[in-house]
């Protein structure tokens, strides 16, 4: 062969030939061959040499060794038939075998490497062998052996090449590359050893650590240990009072931990069931298997472990997983130290019955906790309101005096207040500590300490709904017909986003329940989205992270890992989306958008406005893509570029381009004016002259065309029931009269236009910006005339006597609609549906408060009007969206239609949401405080544009704050402070 090409074609045998190799699967052929069992269909469905022991016995475990030596050594020595011996090389090789083993052969491929490294450098091969031999001797932990064997490989074989740093590379590629696949699969030594071969039973036993006791000091898994013990080690490792205690994992022998412990009178223990899948987010498993208490010999803690064990084969419990359909796995036994309690009991941190309950549940008895769950005895009640959530870290006690405790059954001076408090503060840090999924502890109380027994998820609060994002996407109450549109598109969009990253994974997803409604408010579900972004690989909390700026934790990095190839799709239409959307908007938004406005004025029939429609609801479709990924692309570009919002031009968004527009158009009316007409007082009064001179007929076509312009925009443009601009223009008037007649007005739109000298990382945020100012114009746009066109259809039957009175059909889903256009549905049926669903939007809208979290799916509850209370408060907090400083008297606004004309530069607006048809309203306030909403909100855009102070998504704040009560708000730091 050539020499020169010899290094080509060692490279094509080691990235072609030796992944091959590697995956091979000699060792299922030979356990088949040995047992006629196939591995992949046994146990962990590994392929590996542990699993052909396990299954296949010694003969089958040493012919697999054999067969996985044999490709080592192969991969090593192919090598060496293109390069030198001992070369770099031989590490690639081994690499690309591993690669194979695990991506076709389905095994770790340790073997491989262990036999290869042997080969291609004995003295360090032997030198790792003998401290890894020592190491585990001594140090029982399988898993620490595996990574340091790894890290000291790299190690050795560097030292020993120490002016050839790609040695030390190569090796510790190799190594990572291992351990990332340690990650991925099953171990085989994980499983019941009571099931081993006989022939393989010393070698497990060996290489098993059951040896070493595990205690909840410990970090442990819960897919090993049973979500019970694995929530109580990490409370536990976190500094909360948790009872000492050991966990005898499924099929382990006991008889090491019975030799370890020994309970007494004076020091009794208790066993508890640890199974797996129990405690768990789906299910709980109360009360399906048995808990043991005053164990006080090593004879009755044997009993004791058998009895807990039995009570997985149980019937009743057997029949409890198939119910909730879950896999039959193992039980694990908690054994812990028994706290002699002087008060006990069960905490709920959010009430599992009572829906708007905002206080912990408590049911305590003086005495064990074993009686409260029992059932035998009633508890006493108690109604905790923590007034100050500071979850972070200890010091339940000072936490404790801002509780406020309520008894609801009689027991006043039963439980010490003070313990109540004091449980009622660790069930809501409990509560943080767990991503915010309500929690269900078991608490007991010595007369010294607050001890926690359990912490569990409270299964009947899952899913979590949120409001507080929704409120920004669709605030307010939404109708049938809004929801009916609004629903599909944006729950199929996000499914598109996550299907893209996940592929199969996204397989057993449910998008359609990503967002519901609850109280006729729309909600997303918080736990699903969460369980999503950490699929992902990315944080749960990735939404409110990307769209309010809040904090995030760090997912698991195997999950990251993971999903980098759907990442990397995901990066892909993030960064050709302007190109993609101009595409969309060329081809589709701007002629169908034409060819709707060319036909708004013709009369239609029922079957045209119904294709309008549909073509419409198609372009909606793509257009939701866009409007949920621009914005989401550019919080992304913004956060890690780190570029602030006050850097940005905001000119083009329509709620400023819009104001701008027209505060020109009152400056050109002003010139055209008479000099003694300027003292005209009304906007009526300007409207009437420019209508009496033949000037100021160019001035009213102006603003009709700002209105064919910009009449798009309203109170909620993502509502298409709400009226817009160009049906009720009287705002826009009102604000074309105030520019006319105040020059600061003017002054405060024209005058702040701002020079921008962008550099790169601010170009590349910039462009987001603007294109999610364009995709949200074509996506509003769109809404308007989805509106008029059923806006059209409902006039056409009115005439028909098909609906009663105006408004109907908002009343109505589309898909009913579409029945009712083919004359497929009963006339009765359709008033008596939008007679039901009208009493029931009427009795909703009478709640003037309703949660921003829903647990579980508790819309049956009937909302409270006088009985929920809110906390009076002397200093609110929410997000700093607009800064500045500002003194002012508050005015609360509802809704468009509680608009007043007193608003002025001393008022302070508190607002439940705001959208881009606010500005005219907004940009004649002093301050503003928003609800719901984030600093890329509508009303956050306008109040930064226009230098307002602003503090969005204060909780309660139309509730909390009243007409005429003084406040000081400051937006840089997101505080309101109630001064009278």
């Amino acid at each position: 062969m050539d020499g020169s090409l010899a290094p080509i074609w060692g490279s094509l045998i080691i990235f072609i030939l030796c992944p091959l190799l590697g995956g091979l699967p000699l060792i299922d052929w030979i356990t088949y061959l040995v047992t006629g069992q196939k591995l992949q269909q046994l146990g962990t469905g590994n392929i590996s040499v542990t699993a052909a022991f396990y299954h296949g016995g010694k003969l089958a475990g040493i012919l697999a060794v054999l067969s996985e030596a044999a490709k080592g050594i192969l991969a090593v020595l192919l090598t060496r038939m293109f390069f030198p011996d001992g070369s770099v090389w031989e590490i690639l090789a081994l690499i690309a075998l591993v690669m194979g083993r695990y991506w076709m052969g389905k095994g770790a491929g340790t073997t491989n490497a262990t036999w290869g490294i042997f080969v291609h450098d004995p003295v360090a091969a032997s030198l790792v062998f003998l401290i890894g031999l020592i190491s585990f001797t001594i140090n029982r932990d399988r898993k620490l052996g595996k990574l340091g064997v790894l890290g000291l490989l790299a190690l050795i074989i560097g030292l020993r090449h120490i002016n050839q740093p790609e040695y030390f590379l190569a090796a510790l590629a190799l190594g990572c590359l291992l351990a990332w696949i340690y990650k991925q699969i099953p171990d085989d030594l994980d499983l019941p050893p009571s099931e081993v071969n006989p022939q393989s039973q010393k070698m497990f036993r060996f290489f098993r650590p059951d040896k070493t006791i595990i205690s909840l000091d410990q970090k442990l898994n819960p897919q090993k240990v049973g979500e019970k013990s694995a929530n109580l080690s990490l409370v536990k490792r976190l500094g909360y009072a948790v009872p000492d205690g050991w966990v005898l994992l499924p099929g382990d022998d006991f008889r090491p931990l019975l030799a370890y412990l020994n309970p007494s009178i004076q020091e009794p223990l208790v066993a508890r069931s640890s199974a797996i899948g129990e405690d768990s987010g789906s299910a709980s498993a109360a009360g399906q298997y048995l808990s043991i208490l005053n164990i006080t010999s090593r004879e009755n803690l044997q009993i004791a472990i058998a009895d807990c064990q039995a009570s997985y084969l149980e019937k009743s419990a057997t029949e409890y997983r198939q119910t909730h359909q879950q896999n039959s796995g193992a039980m694990a036994v908690l054994i812990q130290k028994q706290i002699t309690g002087v008060y006990s009991g069960v905490a709920f941190s959010r009430d599992p019955v009572n829906a708007f309950c905002d206080g912990v549940a408590i049911e305590a008895l003086p005495g064990q906790a074993s009686q409260v769950v029992s059932g035998r005895v009633t508890p006493f009640k108690y109604e905790v309101k923590v007034l100050s959530e500071k979850v972070e870290g200890d010091g339940e006690d000072s936490e404790g005096k801002q509780a406020r405790v309520i008894c609801l059954n009689g027991g006043e001076d039963v439980i010490p207040q003070e313990v109540l408090k004091s449980v009622a503060v660790i069930a809501r840090k409990m509560e943080a500590l767990f991503k915010g999924i309500p929690q269900d502890i078991e608490w007991t109380y010595d007369g010294e300490k607050l001890w926690l027994l359990q912490v569990r998820p409270i299964t009947n609060l899952q899913p979590i709904w949120t409001r507080k994002i929704a409120a920004e996407v669709i605030p307010g109450q939404i109708p049938p017909l809004t929801w009916s549109v609004n629903q599909p598109l944006t729950c199929g969009v996000w499914g598109e986003i996550f299907t893209l990253v996940l592929g199969k994974q996204a397989s057993d997803l449910d998008f359609r329940q990503t967002a519901s409604l609850h109280y006729g408010r729309a909600y997303f579900n918080a736990t699903l989205l969460g369980q999503i972004f950490l699929r992902m690989g990315l944080p749960p909390e990735s939404l409110e992270f990307l769209t309010r700026g809040e904090k995030f934790s760090k997912p698991p990095l195997s999950s990251t890992i993971k999903n980098i190839p759907g990442l990397w799709r995901l990066f892909k239409r993030e960064w050709s989306l302007e190109t993609d959307f101009e595409q969309d908007n060329q081809k589709l938004f701007i002629p169908l958008l034409s060819e709707i406005a060319s036909t708004k004025n013709l009369s239609l029939s029922t079957s045209e406005i119904i294709a309008r429609i549909n073509k419409i609801l198609e372009a909606l479709e793509v257009s939701t893509y866009y409007n949920i990924l621009a914005p989401l692309s550019f919080a992304l570009r913004q956060a890690i570029l780190k570029v602030s919002l006050e850097e940005l031009d905001n000119s083009q968004v329509p709620e400023i381009a819009s104001m701008r527009s027209l505060a020109e158009l009152a400056i050109d009316a002003w010139k055209l004016l008479a000099k003694e007409q300027i003292t005209m007082g009304s906007c009526a009064s300007l409207f009437a002259y420019l209508a009496d001179i033949p000037e100021g007929q160019s001035i009213l076509q102006r603003f009709d065309n700002w209105l064919e312009t910009y009449g798009y925009l309203g109170e909620v443009v993502t509502d298409i029931s709400v009226p817009r601009w160009r049906e009720n223009p009287r705002p826009a008037r009102k604000m074309l009269a105030e520019f006319f007649f105040d020059k600061e007005s003017r002054r405060q739109v024209l005058g702040n236009k701002k020079e921008f000298n962008f550099s790169l990382k601010q170009k590349l945020v910039q462009t987001r910006f603007s294109l999610k100012g364009k995709v949200g114009e074509v996506y509003n746009k769109l809404l308007a005339y989805l509106r008029w066109s059923f806006l059209d259809l409902e006039a056409i039957w009115l005439q028909e006597n098909i609906l009663s009175q105006p408004g109907d059909i908002f009343f109505l889903d589309f898909e009913t609609i579409k029945n009712l256009s083919q004359q497929k549905s009963d006339l009765d049926m359709i008033n008596n549906l939008i007679t039901s669903r009208r009493e029931k939007w009427q009795g909703e809208s009478k709640s003037s408060i309703v949660p921003y979290l829903v647990y579980g799916n508790q819309s049956d509850f009937d909302v409270p009007t006088t009985n929920y209370v809110l906390e009076s408060q002397k200093k609110l907090t929410g997000i700093a969206a607009s800064s500045g400083q500002i003194e002012g008297i508050i005015k609360v606004i509802l809704n468009y239609q509680e608009i007043k004309d007193d608003i002025n530069k001393d008022i302070i607006l508190v607002v439940p949401y705001t959208d881009a048809g606010w500005s005219l309203i907004l940009a004649r306030a002093g301050g503003l405080i928003a609800e719901s909403g984030g600093s890329l909100s509508h009303g956050a855009i306008i109040a930064r544009e226009y230098n307002i102070p602003a503090v969005m998504d204060v909780t309660y704040a139309t509730q909390l704050l009243h007409d005429g009560d003084r406040v000081k708000l400051n937006g840089q730091t997101g505080i309101v402070e109630i001064l009278d």
